[in-house]
């Protein structure tokens, strides 16, 4: 009697001790993933001879404050927003070099930093579900104080950033064009990817902590991660969507995009760029890149 009651309390106490595990666990992949670095910007307008505007702008949602470059266009001209990435500034993946190109053929270019990145305010990162509201303020800040059309807008967004950028053409019908380069799928398996690509662990084991790491991140901060999937969100656009991504991404597998594109409205497409990482397309081919993507925001503001 005396063998059961102990072997009973040796398997609560085992219990008590892998729940508090999983949950101290959850929430130290919870703090990790909703706190980016914040670092300084990464190249200077400078480099590429462009005159940009420094420009100060409001979140839709709460009114945080979002600093910016403003690389003017006419009125009447297409304008195109951009998004960067997690732990990213306004010229993180050499933005800048393409906005160059852009402005060349007199697009009007918004690059800013998300809440809680650059010289923005905020501390609170949410894989998309808050930068949502950044990506709007920017489109109120261009067609209400720069008079853009409605209409006339795209976004062009990196990594996390082209997650949100397709998040925030699935609620605003103002913004017509979306470059997603190196989007994830849901982020509910970037979860799990990330936290095995920070911590010694595979990512058949880490996917566990998903449920709670999404329950935290609801209680905690209000992100819904279960809203937070480009790949659904992308079929409520009604125009294509021009996906990039590098086949050699080990942060967010090609699947990824190749998911996202095969979701998208008829048109979509995928440039598979060979043996490009993370993001890293543009840097691997400048020309062919700036090409593609002129060639697809001509078709959607001819």
């Amino acid at each position: 009697m005396r063998t059961t009651r102990r072997v009973l309390l040796a398997v609560v106490v085992a219990v008590i001790f892998v729940a508090d595990l999983y949950v101290l666990g959850s929430l130290g992949i919870a703090q990790v993933l909703t706190n980016p670095e914040r670092r300084n910007q990464q190249d200077s307008p400078g480099n590429y001879g462009l005159r940009v505007e420094a420009v100060e702008f409001t979140s839709r949602d709460t009114g945080l404050r979002l600093s910016g470059w403003y690389l003017e266009g006419t009125p009447d001209a297409p304008h195109l927003i951009f998004v960067h990435g997690v732990s990213g500034v306004r010229s993180s993946s050499r933005a800048l070099a393409l906005a160059a190109r852009l402005t060349e053929r007199e697009y009007g270019v918004l690059m800013f930093d998300l809440r809680g990145h650059g010289s923005s305010d905020g501390s609170l990162t949410s894989a998309g579900y808050y930068e949502r509201q950044d990506v709007w303020g920017a489109y109120d800040y261009l067609t209400q104080s720069r008079g853009v059309a409605e209409g006339n807008v795209g976004l062009v967004g990196f990594s996390m950033g082209a997650a949100t950028a397709i998040l925030a053409a699935a609620g605003e019908p103002g913004i017509r064009a979306v470059v997603a380069d190196s989007p994830y799928a849901t982020a509910a398996e970037l979860i799990a990817s990330e936290t095995a690509r920070s911590l010694p662990l595979p990512e058949w084991f880490t996917s566990v902590f998903v449920p709670a790491v999404s329950l935290l991140a609801f209680l905690r901060y209000g992100i819904d991660v279960g809203a937070l999937a480009p790949e659904q969100a992308v079929t409520r656009l009604d125009y294509p969507i021009l996906v990039i991504h590098g086949d050699s991404d080990a942060r967010i597998p090609v699947k990824h995009g190749q998911r996202v594109a095969e979701a998208g409205p008829p048109g979509s497409m995928l440039w598979r760029v060979e043996d490009a990482g993370h993001a890293a397309a543009l840097a691997a081919r400048p020309a062919e890149y700036a090409q593609r993507v002129v060639a697809y925001l001509e078709g959607r503001f001819e």
